[in-house]
C-alpha cells in the first residue's frame, strides 16, 4: 500500500491489459487528445461559376470506374452538387451557376434610407449644439464671477 494525499491505495504494477494494447498501437506513447474546441458557426461554402464549370467538366471527362467519386472526394464535394449544378447547367441558366445571395430580397427605398442617414446626422449635430450652448453658458457665468465681461456674440 502506498500514500496519496493522506489516502491509502493499492500500489499498482502499471501494466493493464489496456495499457500493452495501446502500448503496442502508439508505439509506447500516449495518444493525443483531439482538439475539444469547436467551431462557434459553420462557414457556408460558396462556388464560383468557374469552379462550378472547372468540376462539371472533370465530372464529365471520368470515364473509369469510381473516377468521379475519386473526384468528389479530392474536392470535397457531394454528388448532390452535380445533380444541382447539371440541373442548372442544362436549363442555360449561366446565373444559376453563380452563388446566390441568401435571405429577402431588399426593397427598401434609397431615398428613405438617405432620409434616415440625414435624420441621424441632424439628431448628432443637435445634441453637438445643445453641448456647446452649455459650455458657453458656463464660460460666461465664470466671466461675471470673475468680473470680467463676455463679449456678446455679434448676429448677422
Amino acid at each position: 500500500m502506498t500514500t496519496v494525499n493522506g489516502s491509502a491505495r493499492p500500489a499498482t504494477q502499471g501494466t493493464h491489459a489496456s495499457d500493452s494494447v495501446l502500448g503496442d498501437i502508439t508505439g509506447g506513447r500516449t495518444a493525443p487528445r483531439p482538439d475539444p474546441e469547436v467551431v462557434a458557426r459553420a462557414k457556408r461554402r460558396r462556388y464560383t461559376a468557374e469552379y462550378k464549370q472547372r468540376i462539371l467538366a472533370q465530372a464529365d471527362a471520368a470515364k473509369g470506374s469510381g473516377e468521379i467519386g475519386a473526384m468528389l472526394r479530392r474536392n470535397g464535394l457531394y454528388s448532390s452538387h452535380l445533380v444541382k449544378w447539371r440541373r442548372e447547367r442544362d436549363a442555360g441558366i449561366l446565373e444559376g451557376l453563380t452563388p446566390h445571395k441568401r435571405g429577402p430580397k431588399v426593397t427598401a427605398d434609397p431615398r428613405a434610407q438617405e432620409y434616415q442617414k440625414l435624420q441621424r446626422e441632424n439628431e448628432r449635430l443637435a445634441e453637438q449644439l445643445r453641448k456647446t450652448e452649455i459650455v458657453i453658458d458656463v464660460q460666461k457665468k465664470v466671466a461675471m464671477l470673475l468680473g470680467r465681461p463676455f463679449p456678446e456674440a455679434v448676429e448677422l
